[in-house]
């Protein structure tokens, strides 16, 4: 990835003395697409309406190429923002609301005239220039938006979940167009979702947050191979969070049973957190498994099924391509690899950030 572009610099926000950001530490490199991930006021808005110039942090500065911007207004920063409400004008045609920051920044006509083309052509809304926006489906909205934000050139892109209000289908038609746009402008792309697979699916870099805190920074297959903590794994994809013990160095024990794991360096007999993916459970003949149970419910998904098997007081969840009717009696089964422990939190421990480059 490219050089440091972004630096958020122990940024502390607080909310009639609710705090919403403390000293909260970020580096965004040039030409990345980056993700806030994290569930509903754990503070990614807000780092976004710092960055964008739409609040202005209570500690901290905000370096943009090596500029500190902290308290540049937003018509000043070369970033455009998009937010999930388009915020198009209803009374001005298509053409109209893709020029708008052109006409203010005094372009001419014909310069306009070629960007209007060119924005509409990137966004696959060739010829629309003089529709209405209410004649418009939610998508093309989106696009509209999009093209308006990218006509001004901007270094920087803001997105505010800006798919939250589309349909699955065109949601993950959209996903795919901002991937392609990312690769075609060579814009850096800032991005807040509270959507998993979404963040999944686009970004280069992945920072999950809750409560303020980072709690880890990585690439997708990082965060969701090697989350750092009990919350990360919940928070992305589905986890088996099994109270633990961890015996020794590669022995853990759960729900009873002392099973084999890769983990070592835990003090001898240290409550831990054991995490395994519902898909790393592998059910098998009862007398196979490390313990034993039943299933008690399945749900067909369509790529595979969802079953939850109950085993030493656990209700286990299972994603398994094999069919398993309720009330069978089966083995639970998990090779070593797959069983990740991780400490437990304490107060406040969780701020830990990884970051995983």
């Amino acid at each position: 990835m490219g050089k440091e572009f972004i630096h958020l610099s122990h940024i502390s926000k607080s909310f009639d003395n609710d705090l919403i950001l403390d000293d909260l530490d970020l580096v965004i490199k040039e030409n990345e697409f980056m993700t806030l991930l994290g569930p509903s006021g754990c503070g990614k808005t807000t780092t976004l309406r710092i960055l964008g110039g739409f609040e202005t942090p209570d500690k901290g500065q905000v370096f943009f190429d090596g500029a500190d911007i902290t308290m540049l207004p937003p018509n000043e920063r070369k970033l455009n923002t998009v937010f999930q409400k388009y915020a198009l004008f209803t009374h001005m045609t298509i053409a109209e609301n893709i020029a708008f920051g052109l006409k203010i920044s005094k372009k001419s006509k014909a310069y306009i005239d070629d960007k209007i083309k060119y924005a509409l052509k990137l966004v696959n809304l060739d010829g629309f220039e003089n529709r209405t926006v209410d004649s418009l489906s939610g998508g093309q909205q989106q696009r509209i938006a999009i093209a308006r934000a990218i006509v001004n050139e901007p270094k920087l892109l803001l997105l505010d979940e800006p798919l939250g209000a589309l349909d699955l289908k065109l949601r993950q038609d959209m996903q795919y167009e901002l991937i392609r746009l990312k690769e075609e402008l060579g814009i850096t792309f800032v991005y807040v979702t509270h959507d998993q697979e979404e963040a999944l699916t686009m970004s280069d870099k992945i920072v999950v947050m809750n409560q303020g805190y980072i709690q880890q920074i990585g690439s997708p297959e990082d965060i969701y191979n090697e989350p750092i903590n009990a919350f990360v794994a919940d928070f992305i994809g589905e986890s088996n969070i099994i109270d633990g013990i961890m015996i020794k160095d590669e022995l853990v024990e759960i729900l009873g049973v002392k099973i084999p794991c890769v983990d070592t360096g835990f003090h001898l007999n240290q409550p831990v957190d054991v995490v395994i993916r519902p898909e790393d459970v592998e059910l098998v003949d009862p007398s196979a498994g490390f313990m034993e149970g039943d299933v008690v419910s399945i749900i067909f998904k369509g790529v595979h099924y969802e079953i939850e098997v109950h085993a030493n007081g656990y209700d286990w969840l299972v994603h398994t391509t094999k069919m398993f009717p309720v009330g069978t009696h089966v083995g639970i089964h998990v090779i070593p690899f797959n069983i990740q422990i991780m400490n437990k939190p304490e107060s406040n421990d969780e701020k830990a950030v990884e970051i995983n480059e």
